[in-house]
């Protein structure tokens, strides 16, 4: 049975302070690294608080059924402040694109980005001149890289300002402004007209809403009739076991260190789409796939499969040995005060994420790409 949740009320004004204490009036004006340890102190200290309160002091072995249904009340204000902690290192290390990607033998990971919001555009059928959703558009990579690739109209959708802000900038910078809209709301709860949208596409970003049955539902009333929805979604596996400690200790890992309310199997999704409507014309675990190099190799820094000069700085920086030096040197500009106090306490917890990231997928428990392409009936 689906559970009712009451969304958050969105607050404009406070969220939009909030995001000129912690980044400063103009958010584009620092990137990456020195974006990160650059943020106002007492500003950091708030997020911290407010998104740690939720992992603090607590466990697998000990979290209560009060703290998973605390996650979930509260999933907007956790993953607004996740995103405020987090952009300027998912930036300094991953790029515009907050993803994984197949591989292939010799592609770059910047190609590989690519064709992974390729791919998902053409089997979502996004065609020249279509006004398509973006749902949890990130910093506008995917959305930037879709709208030349398909000449279609992307609207970005996006809880967090600090993110909208950047979207909009990297959109005026590269000359795409005409085709490309970034605006403030809540997945789970849509300001736009009814069937308004000729095609809608999430990349790994409705893995933060409490329920994707509540997401998948406003998604299916914004999608015009006839209209197709392409998701690449993170789920737990059908291996996996929240009764197995190690199962329910890897699934933890990534929740607390990629802000997420609480993971769920692929049937939740499978069957959150069918409840509200949807027909689902195509599915496939991407994770699946017998490639030669596996999807996580850029957090395992695997030197064998990189083939480009170009990849060597990112896939340093996202490797086990490029986050302990990035977490290090955080570590030690904060002792000196020369960065905001909390900062080591994020590099830490996305460090934990990545760990469990690669276990989960060695032991074919997880997955960032399961695809899925629904329709909305005629």
């Amino acid at each position: 049975m689906a559970t009712t949740f009451v969304p958050e009320k969105v607050d404009r004004v406070r969220d939009a302070k909030f995001k000129e204490a912690l980044h400063g009036k103009d958010a584009t004006k620092k990137q990456g690294f020195f974006a990160a340890v650059s943020k106002n102190a007492d500003a950091q200290k708030a997020a911290v608080d407010e998104y740690f309160k939720h992992w603090d002091n607590k466990k697998p072995s000990n979290e209560t059924e009060d703290d998973k249904k605390q996650r979930l009340e509260e999933y907007a204000s956790l993953t607004r402040h996740y995103y405020n902690l987090v952009t300027d290192f998912y930036e300094y290390g991953w790029g515009t694109s907050f993803h994984f990607s197949r591989f292939y033998r010799g592609e770059s990971f910047k190609q590989s980005i690519a064709r992974h919001e390729h791919y998902l555009a053409y089997k979502t059928g996004i065609t020249a001149g279509m006004k398509v959703l973006d749902v949890g558009c990130g910093v506008g990579g995917p959305a930037q890289e879709i709208a030349r690739f398909t000449d279609c109209n992307v609207v970005g959708l996006n809880n967090n300002d600090y993110q909208v802000e950047r979207a909009t900038h990297y959109a005026k910078k590269l000359g795409l402004a005409d085709q490309l809209s970034f605006v403030k709301g809540d997945f789970m709860q849509m300001d736009f007209e009814k069937e308004s949208f000729d095609a809608v596409y999430a990349i790994e970003a409705t893995v933060h809403a409490p329920s994707l049955e509540g997401v998948y539902g406003e998604i299916y009333k914004v999608l015009k009739p006839g209209g197709t929805f392409g998701v690449y979604e993170w789920v737990m596996t059908d291996q996996y076991d929240e009764s197995i400690p190690q199962h329910r200790e890897v699934c933890y890992g990534i929740e607390i260190g990629d802000g997420i309310p609480k993971m769920v199997k692929i049937d939740v999704a499978r069957d959150a789409l069918k409840a509200v409507g949807f027909e689902i014309i195509h599915e496939e675990d991407l994770a699946s796939r017998p490639d030669d190099v596996p999807w996580y190799y850029p957090l395992t820094g695997e030197w064998k499969y990189l083939r480009s000069l170009s990849d060597l700085v990112t896939i340093f920086r996202t490797s086990w040995l490029g986050r302990q030096v990035t977490m290090k040197s955080v570590g030690l500009l904060e002792r000196f005060h020369l960065a905001p106090e909390g900062s080591q306490k994020v590099t830490e917890a996305l460090e934990e994420a990545a760990v469990n990231l690669v276990l989960g997928a060695k032991l074919g428990l997880f997955t960032p790409m399961m695809l899925f392409v629904a329709r909305k009936p005629l």
